[in-house]
């Protein structure tokens, strides 16, 4: 009940701001107000303009047992804020030539889907059925699954397709697992090799990788997930949990998530990608266009972003993510060149109220999605 509660207040109270050209650090310190009202929020939040931080504020723990508190430069694990990064690398490697958006998936990887292509992929509009379930049906959780691991099981167990390629926009996690693995057979190189050459190490992005567990755990900054326990009456080790198993027997997947980063290093990727460092402004305008489907309409997807369109104009780009004990999202306004980062690692916050909450105070119009 109070997490209702909680929500209905963050909604109202977002609904109360106006909005002329700039947030402005008032509004933002207003809405961290807001959202730490009953010490539930446990994060970092960062709010920038033109590129440049305005607010910037650590709040609560990077571990509860110890009371250990959160600073600015910790790392948090980003969940599907990673497909972003997984969709510019594909954006790279069609830039180069070595791949195009309307190949078919068949012709890079062995699997028992046909009439897929790489933009399907991109765009959620592929129809693959889930892996995760059936990796959690069938495989042997001693083990350490990668994303060959997957596509073997996908073929073993062949689970049918959900439906025709572009008949409708459902998000996948498998699209973005086979899309790791089609960009390293273009390319002849690891996925993570790839990443860090020509994209992390590129923008300096410092403190940000595709971390095993073993890696994350030497990290001494990193922000421990953490989910409420009831029976203890607070938050508690994400992975303490049975329900977060999943992240370590298939730690070794590439693609949907598993980056990792602090606030500061997503404002350097969010500045590179409005600037076009690296890829041409032509090759984002079509990131940045929604997906027509086979019926005509079109979906508020574009490559690795959910998409807000204002008076025919992009006006929003936003992606969240969702792991055990985390929750994050990263907003860029386009009308007026804004950005807001939010990483947390409890599982306190409905980011999907959230995201809208966000929206409302750049624009009174909802996000409708």
């Amino acid at each position: 009940m109070w997490r209702k509660l909680f929500i209905s207040i963050i909604c109202f109270s977002f609904f109360q701001f106006s909005f002329a050209q700039s947030m402005g650090t008032e509004k933002i310190k207003a809405l961290v107000d807001t959202i730490t009202a009953n010490k539930s929020f446990n994060g970092v939040i960062l709010y920038a303009e033109e590129g440049k931080t305005v607010y910037e504020k650590a709040i609560g723990y990077r571990t509860y047992a110890d009371k250990k508190g959160l600073k600015k430069t910790d790392v948090f694990e980003l969940a599907s804020v990673s497909k972003q990064f997984c969709a510019l690398v594909i954006m790279q490697l069609k830039e180069k030539g070595l791949l195009q958006y309307d190949d078919l998936v068949e012709k890079y990887l062995d699997i028992p889907y046909k009439g897929i292509t790489i933009r399907n992929l991109l765009t959620h509009t592929s129809g693959l059925p889930d892996y995760q379930q059936i990796m959690d049906q069938n495989w042997d959780k001693t083990k350490v699954a990668n994303n060959n691991d997957i596509i073997a099981y996908l073929n073993k167990f062949h689970p049918p397709i959900l439906f025709s390629p572009g008949e409708k926009y459902t998000y996948s996690n498998t699209g973005y697992v086979l899309l790791a693995s089609i960009a390293e057979k273009a390319c002849g190189r690891d996925f993570i090799e790839y990443c860090n050459a020509e994209i992390f190490q590129k923008l300096g992005m410092k403190h940000t990788a595709i971390r095993t567990l073993e890696e994350k755990a030497a990290v001494k900054n990193f922000a421990i997930g953490h989910m409420y326990a009831s029976e203890n009456r607070g938050y508690v080790r994400a992975d303490s949990f049975p329900s977060s198993n999943y992240t370590i027997w298939l730690g070794n997947r590439k693609g949907p998530g598993r980056i990792s980063s602090t606030a500061q290093d997503l404002l350097k990727w969010d500045n590179a990608i409005r600037n076009y460092h690296l890829v041409s402004k032509e090759t984002m305008q079509e990131a940045y266009q929604p997906m027509k489907l086979n019926n005509g309409k079109y979906s508020n997807y574009g490559f690795g972003l959910e998409l807000v369109f204002k008076n025919n104009a992009l006006h929003l780009v936003w992606h969240n993510g969702d792991n055990p004990g985390y929750k994050t999202l990263i907003l860029r306004d386009f009308t007026y060149n804004q950005t807001l980062i939010l990483l947390t690692n409890n599982d306190a916050l409905e980011m999907n109220a959230l995201i809208g909450a966000c929206a409302r105070i750049i624009d009174k119009e909802p996000l409708k999605n």
